[in-house]
């Protein structure tokens, strides 16, 4: 028998990945903590009980999510109703700022201790959000360097720095990975097109051009990480190109292979640096989208993880109209055929590692201790 309750939100992959990442020793601590909410199978399979998959909720770009909203009116009240239901006390948000904003304020007039795990990226939309923050949110982690000043500068109290997930993710393996030279073997060049249908069938054409024109004047063995989320037609016409295939599920064995890659703007850019892989970045998005986010967002720094990690541009960005394979092109030869700039890349890279890295905080006891005391709990400090 459960007496407690506590809601997970992991409306995208990145959330659940990310949730994964505390969810079965959080369970080990509050045995008799009941979790329900949004996520996908690998949460469900682990023993999150799910109002809704986080499939349902899937959009890219603005328009879809304007497209979705009255879905998402009606998912938030039948998550407010459950919690009322349960009288659940603590919710953990992953990510996920276009729908968890909203419900961390609803939660809270409920009385819920909101815990936000990956801090929205306030700083690249309007600054009021951060006032709705503070007054929501009882913890805020975050995962880029500068984020815990930049929250707590603006009222923001429990701000914790974490590792970045995906230094949880890969941190033994990364540990004893070390990229070696390139001597004798064909170069490989790797192809990330996006998780997204209209992403790979945007992209992919032109890395493709691109791989093309390279042919012509380099040996290259070109691979690619297909994504299980877009049809499988969508790259059929393109197989010949391909000397090895990869799923997902590879992700890491590609890029150890890789020694350079072409890839689609996302979490992975990140992954590429930790694993000292130089990768020209893409995004390409409508119009309508682009209209709608040069409208709203005030940020227009760097959007590759890669770089605002760093804080400087480390992998090149080429967004909308700069996306063609004639810049692509142009970049990878510049870098191919200057020694020096390979060997100032590399020294790059390798300062990622060592800023993914957060305060040194038992997450799961940290939550644990919210949950438990929230019910008027003690929490057992030797587990």
């Amino acid at each position: 028998m459960h007496e407690q309750s506590c809601l997970i939100i992991a409306g995208e992959k990145s959330g659940e990945e990310h949730a994964l990442s505390f969810f079965n020793q959080l369970k080990i601590i509050c045995p008799l903590t009941s979790f329900y909410g949004v996520g996908g199978d690998e949460l469900k399979h682990e023993g999150l009980e799910l109002l809704f998959h986080l499939n349902d909720f899937s959009s890219w770009g603005y328009s879809e999510v304007l497209a979705k909203i009255p879905f998402y009116i009606n998912a938030m009240n039948s998550i407010l109703k459950e919690v009322e239901k349960r009288n659940t006390k603590t919710a953990i948000l992953i990510d996920f700022q276009s729908f968890n904003l909203k419900l961390a304020g609803k939660l809270k007039e409920r009385g819920v201790q909101v815990l936000y795990y990956v801090a929205p990226q306030a700083w690249a939309w309007k600054e009021y959000r951060v006032k709705k923050l503070s007054k929501s949110v009882h913890t805020l982690f975050t995962i880029i360097p500068f984020e815990k000043k930049w929250f707590s500068d603006r009222g923001v109290k429990n701000v914790i720095s974490i590792d970045h997930p995906l230094w949880t993710t890969y941190q033994k393996e990364l540990e004893t990975f070390s990229k070696s030279e390139n001597e004798s073997r064909t170069f490989r060049l790797l192809l990330l097109p996006g998780s997204r249908k209209f992403e790979v069938e945007t992209l992919l054409p032109l890395f493709i051009e691109a791989v093309s024109k390279l042919k012509k004047e380099i040996s290259i063995k070109v691979s690619i990480v297909k994504s299980s989320s877009v049809p499988s037609a969508i790259y059929d016409s393109y197989n010949t190109y391909f000397d090895e295939v990869f799923t997902n599920e590879d992700l890491t064995s590609a890029l150890k292979k890789a020694d350079f890659s072409f890839a689609a703007s996302g979490t992975v850019t990140l992954t590429c640096a930790l694993f000292e892989v130089p990768t020209i970045v893409c995004y390409k998005t409508s119009l309508l989208n682009q209209f709608i986010y040069e409208t709203v967002v005030n940020y227009r720094g760097f959007i590759s993880l890669a770089n605002i990690i760093q804080n400087r541009l480390v992998f090149p960005e080429f967004l909308q109209d700069q996306v063609s394979s004639y810049n692509i092109v142009s970049y990878f030869r510049n870098w191919y055929y200057n020694n020096q700039k390979r060997l100032n890349l590399k020294t790059e890279l390798k300062l990622t590692r060592e800023l993914v890295c957060g305060e040194k905080i038992n997450i799961p006891q940290y939550m644990a201790e919210v949950i438990k005391k929230s019910y008027g709990k003690k929490v057992d400090s030797n587990i």
